[in-house]
């Protein structure tokens, strides 16, 4: 039968083959059979989890050749079953956005440059800091004398983004380094 045949047309094809609503092969074209998706030729897919808010819809992160090829939600998840946000489906393009930082950046006081730092330096320095500013507002007492062993110098928000584990260690932390100024962005 030639390429360009009436024969050849959907429709008729349809007709033909008894499916007169079209939802069967014969309203497929070549092109359309010839296609796959993306995540076909993903060489592992990693699970994950969104990390836009604190739902924690989980996500099927489809890798190859160790990029990022295709975000989805996770059909397996008992809180999302497999659906994501507008802001969770573009994921991937967050994740291999050419305007990712992907080196920690700092800028000393009073400069308008920024310089590179490694992760060994950045931690040290955080925690001299966090180490420092407990110190300078530490407060044994109070103003008559009663015990208060707390610092003003540092406070903890913690993020929607985290889930009820990872916030209730960061109380923890901070309540254990003496902080009485906790707050969490899902409570503002």
């Amino acid at each position: 039968m030639s390429r360009f045949s009436p024969l050849n047309w959907p429709v008729v094809r349809q007709l033909r083959s008894g499916d007169p609503f079209g939802r069967d092969v014969n309203t497929q074209s070549q092109k359309s059979k010839d296609k796959h998706g993306r995540t076909v030729e993903a060489d592992r897919v990693v699970q994950s989890v969104c990390p836009y808010c604190a739902v924690g819809c989980s996500q099927r992160v489809y890798v190859k050749d160790d990029r990022v090829i295709q975000v989805e939600g996770d059909p397996d998840s008992p809180i999302s079953r497999g659906r994501l946000c507008p802001k969770g489906s573009a994921s991937e393009q967050l994740i291999n956005s050419a305007t990712r930082l992907t080196k920690i950046k700092y800028r000393a006081p009073h400069s308008t440059e920024w310089q590179d730092l490694d992760e060994d330096t950045a931690m040290e320095m955080i925690s001299d800091r966090f180490l420092e500013a407990r110190r300078n507002g530490w407060q044994d007492v109070d103003d008559e004398g009663r015990a208060l062993n707390r610092t003003m110098g540092i406070a903890g928000l913690g993020g929607a983004t985290l889930d009820n584990e990872e916030n209730y260690l960061i109380k923890k932390l901070f309540t254990a380094a003496g902080a009485i100024q906790l707050e969490n962005q899902a409570r503002i």
